[in-house]
C-alpha cells in the first residue's frame, strides 16, 4: 500500500509541473490595494458547486454540487464521476447537497461530514441533515454513511437550509441550521430552525450544552435566533467561532457565536421584507436580550461561505477574513484591529460569477467556488514579484 501511494505521488508530482504551466496561461489577472491577484482555475463544468475540503498528502479536492454529487478533484483538475453512498437530497429551491468536512482525525478514521437537505416532511417540505460516511482508499465513494443529525421539523418548502459545519479545537462538532423561512422558528427552542447546535461528532449530545435537561427545549442548540446561516469558521488566533448570514432585504451580519446567546432573528433585524414592508416581528436593529451583529451590511452582497487567512505565504493577508457574495459577484477582504473590522476591500469582481465558497488551501493559496450551472474552482493568490 505504502509503495503503491509512493509511485501515485511521484505520478502526481511529475505531471504538475507542465501543467502549472497550462493553468498560468489561463489564470485571469485583477487589481487589489495589495497589489495584483491571480485567479486560476484548477477545476471548471461544475454543476452549482457549494463547497470545497482539502485532501491530504495533496490528494486533490472533495467538491460538492447543489444537485446531489459529491467528486473528488484531482491536483492536476480532473473531475471523478460522482462518489457512491452519499445520501439522497432534496434538491429543489435552495436545497441539495450543501457543505463538506474531514474529520480532524481523518487520516486515521478517513471520515467525511456533509449537510444537505432532505426531503419526507409533512406535505412534502424538507429539513437539513448532516451525516458521515468512511472514504474508500481509492477515493470511488463514501462507506457506511449514518445520518447524525436531522432538522425537525422538517418546515422548508424551498428556501433556508443554512448549512455549514465547523469543528472546534477541542473536536465539537457545530452545525448551522437556517429557518426554513419560518421566521418564528429561529425563536422557538423546541426546534432546530434558525439556530447553530454542538454535539459530538457521532452525533451525541455534549452534557454540557446551554439547554441539556430544559424541558421542551433541544438539547443541540448551542445558539438561536440565526435567519439563514451561510458561513461558519473558527477565529484561528482566539478559537472563536464566527458565523455570517442572510439577511432579508439588507441586513447580512456577521455573528460570533457564544453558549446559549440569542442573535435575534426576527426580532432585531437591520433589513426588511423584499416586498418592502417591514420584518412583522421586528422591533429594531438592537433588541434587549439579543446580541447584536459583530458587523452588518445595510445593503446586502449575499455574503457566503468564508475563511479566515493565516498561512505565510501572503504576508499582507495575515489576519484578514475572506468571505464569498453571490449578489454583488465578489470576494471580500475584511482586516481587522483585534475582532473589530477596520477595512473592507471587494476583490474578483472581473469574475463576473457568484462566489459561493472559500477556503484557505494547505499551500496558503484562497480557493474559491462559484455557483454557476458550469461552475469553476479557483486558486487565488497575490502576485510577489
Amino acid at each position: 500500500m505504502f509503495l503503491r501511494k509512493t509511485m501515485l505521488a511521484a505520478c502526481c508530482a511529475s505531471t504538475l509541473l507542465p501543467l502549472t504551466t497550462v493553468y498560468a496561461a489561463q489564470a485571469q489577472q485583477f487589481p487589489s490595494e495589495q497589489g495584483s491577484i491571480s485567479a486560476t482555475p484548477i477545476a471548471i463544468g461544475l454543476d452549482h458547486p457549494w463547497a470545497v475540503a482539502f485532501l491530504p498528502d495533496k490528494q486533490g479536492f472533495l467538491v460538492t454540487e447543489r444537485p446531489g454529487h459529491l467528486r473528488v478533484v484531482s491536483p492536476d483538475g480532473k473531475l471523478s464521476a460522482p462518489l457512491t453512498g452519499v445520501p439522497q437530497v432534496w434538491a429543489k429551491g435552495q436545497g441539495g447537497l450543501l457543505d463538506v468536512a474531514l474529520s480532524p482525525d481523518f487520516k486515521q478514521d478517513r471520515l467525511v461530514y456533509l449537510s444537505y437537505a432532505e426531503g419526507g416532511g409533512e406535505g412534502g417540505t424538507a429539513g437539513t441533515a448532516v451525516g458521515r460516511g468512511r472514504l474508500a482508499d481509492d477515493l470511488s465513494g463514501l462507506h457506511d454513511f449514518k445520518v447524525i443529525l436531522r432538522q425537525e421539523p422538517k418546515l422548508s418548502t424551498g428556501n433556508h437550509f443554512g448549512s455549514r459545519l465547523a469543528f472546534d479545537r477541542d473536536g465539537y462538532l457545530f452545525v448551522s441550521l437556517g429557518e426554513n423561512n419560518d421566521r418564528p422558528t429561529a425563536q422557538d427552542l423546541d426546534k432546530l430552525q434558525g439556530k447553530v447546535v454542538r454535539i459530538y461528532p457521532d452525533g451525541r449530545v455534549p452534557d454540557d450544552n446551554p439547554f441539556v435537561g430544559q424541558p421542551g427545549v433541544r438539547p443541540e442548540i448551542w445558539s438561536y435566533g440565526q435567519r439563514n446561516p451561510q458561513g461558519l469558521a473558527l477565529n484561528p488566533w482566539s478559537g472563536t467561532l464566527w458565523e455570517n448570514e442572510h439577511g432579508p432585504r439588507g441586513g447580512d451580519e456577521i455573528n460570533l457565536i457564544e453558549r446559549g446567546k440569542n442573535y435575534g432573528w426576527p426580532l432585531a433585524t437591520h433589513g426588511i421584507n423584499y416586498s418592502l414592508t417591514p420584518i412583522p416581528e421586528a422591533k429594531g436593529k438592537a433588541v434587549e436580550g439579543t446580541v447584536a451583529p459583530h458587523h452588518v451590511w445595510e445593503k446586502s452582497p449575499a455574503i457566503s461561505g468564508m475563511a479566515f487567512y493565516d498561512a505565510d505565504r501572503f504576508k499582507a493577508w495575515q489576519h484578514n477574513l475572506f468571505i464569498g457574495a453571490l449578489a454583488s459577484q465578489e470576494l471580500i477582504r475584511l482586516q481587522f484591529d483585534g475582532d473589530k473590522a477596520i477595512h473592507e476591500e471587494r476583490l474578483l469582481g472581473g469574475l463576473n460569477a457568484r462566489i459561493r465558497d472559500v477556503r484557505q488551501g494547505p499551500d496558503g493559496f484562497l480557493y474559491v467556488l462559484t455557483d454557476e450551472d458550469d461552475g469553476v474552482l479557483y486558486r487565488v493568490g497575490l502576485n510577489q514579484d
